[in-house]
């Protein structure tokens, strides 16, 4: 009990140094996790739904807004959110991962006090426990530049929320229980958009007007594949950060990732499909959703047009066109750029590599050998309060020594404002996907 109360008043006290200390602008959100029953691929199962909604409601702010989310949780079982891509600032205390944050114990709440300081762009929330991002409980996040603050693209017509994932029709307790016998996850039933299946979600527009469309993959495993019938995207923004403004028939979204495109109505006037599709996987998934113009005269026609597929190649070069826009100004007013961070000297390179395995009949994935064991305190607490035996600092190595896969709760010592190298390799023959969350993250190759 003292360490519960400790707990608390470090909570409390967190608290009021954050409200203490800001004069940037509130903003109060009140959200009730519960079950409900859900037909996203038109078969009941139970959903996590944030007041009543599946996915969840979307966050708007702007840059430098105080976020202050009051979350009780009605579930029957602990519940804890994360806060994709907002930085967290000297302590990621409320990042929200098992670890970091104390889950919410079922009929209790607790309030994430959050600071979007410096950013804009595009990202989104989920729940990271128990395979409850299974069953929704995601919705989109945007950060808006500050008035003063000039963007590289005129104001859009309109600014849509697109929530892009595979699908199972099985409860997420179910899929869990799969896991637990020693399997691993089955091909997907299905993907959605904006939670609804084939043809359930759709857009509206006007002639001759551009639209930014912010497309998170929340999905659990599947890279996917998105494009607008007879429209060109162009891309304007990934992960919170102002992009060349590229021109593609098609995008490539990997799992976790978030990107704005603008697109042009600039087609005859009538229905367009809007086409997802499952990348490197055999068979292909699909499904659509519809653009509809205002002054539409008639509804989508002939097949959805089709796009990659296998092509691995396709996409490597698609990543790799990416570029920041140095001259676009940051979330404050003096340009991006002014720093060269080619010139900086790294001071230490880890090289992390994935593996998949059986421990003690369970189907456990690894990396470095190490496969994370929860410990019964969250770490920050346990670092913040000194408590011993929870954790210790190099339970996993920074390169892969190729040893079989054992249980640790592994943690990974870092210096504040050190410049690290991190070098994923993947050996398996399937995509994987790595969440970086917290700080400050730049894909260099």
């Amino acid at each position: 009990m003292p360490l519960n109360l400790a707990v608390a008043l470090f909570c409390a006290t967190a608290s009021l140094f954050a409200i203490a200390g800001a004069d940037d602008p509130y903003r109060f959100f009140n959200w009730n996790v519960t079950y409900g029953d859900i037909y996203p691929l038109g078969v009941r199962q139970t959903g996590i739904l944030i007041n009543g909604q599946f996915p969840g409601p979307d966050i708007h702010s702007v840059t430098n807004d105080n976020l202050i989310i009051n979350v009780f949780n009605s579930l029957d079982e602990p519940f804890l959110l994360s806060w994709n891509g907002i930085q967290q600032r000297r302590n990621s205390y409320e990042d929200g991962v098992y670890g970091t944050t104390c889950p919410i114990p079922p009929g209790k709440n607790f309030t994430y006090i959050l600071q979007v300081k410096d950013q804009i762009g595009s990202f989104y929330y989920f729940p990271s426990l128990a395979f409850h991002k299974a069953a929704g409980g995601f919705g989109g996040i945007r950060i808006l530049s500050r008035p003063r603050i000039p963007v590289p693209f005129p104001d859009p017509a309109g600014d849509y929320t697109v929530l892009i994932g595979d699908w199972y029709k099985s409860n997420h307790t179910d899929l869990r229980a799969h896991l637990d016998l020693g399997k691993k996850l089955p091909f997907p039933d299905g993907i959605l958009i904006n939670g609804r299946g084939p043809g359930g979600a759709s857009f509206n527009v006007e002639q001759g007007k551009t639209y930014r469309l912010r497309i998170s993959n929340v999905g659990l495993q599947n890279s996917l594949n998105f494009r607008i019938q007879n429209h060109k995207l162009k891309l304007v923004e990934v992960e919170g950060t102002h992009t060349l403004q590229t021109t593609y028939s098609s995008i490539d979204i990997h799992v976790g990732q978030s990107s704005s495109v603008l697109f042009t109505a600039d087609q005859p006037a009538q229905d367009y499909y809007i086409v997802v599709s499952t990348r490197f996987t055999n068979p292909v998934l699909t499904t659509t959703a519809t653009l509809r113009y205002s002054n539409s005269a008639g509804p989508v026609s002939g097949p959805p047009p089709g796009g990659p597929t296998i092509q691995i190649d396709w996409s490597l070069n698609q990543a790799r066109s990416i570029r920041t826009n140095l001259t676009a100004s940051g979330p404050r007013p003096n340009p991006q750029g002014s720093y060269h961070y080619g010139l900086i000297n790294t001071t230490r390179t880890i090289r992390l590599a994935n593996s998949a395995g059986q421990v003690n009949g369970k189907q456990r994935y690894a990396v470095n050998s190490v496969s994370f064991v929860p410990a019964d305190t969250p770490l920050k607490l346990a670092d913040y309060f000194k408590i011993g035996g929870v954790f210790r600092v190099g339970s996993i190595s920074d390169n892969p020594y190729g040893g079989g896969i054992y249980l640790d709760t592994s943690v990974m010592n870092a210096d504040y404002r050190a410049f690290i190298e991190i070098v994923f390799q993947n050996d398996e023959d399937i995509v994987q996907s790595w969440h970086l969350d917290g700080y400050s993250f730049f894909v260099v190759g």
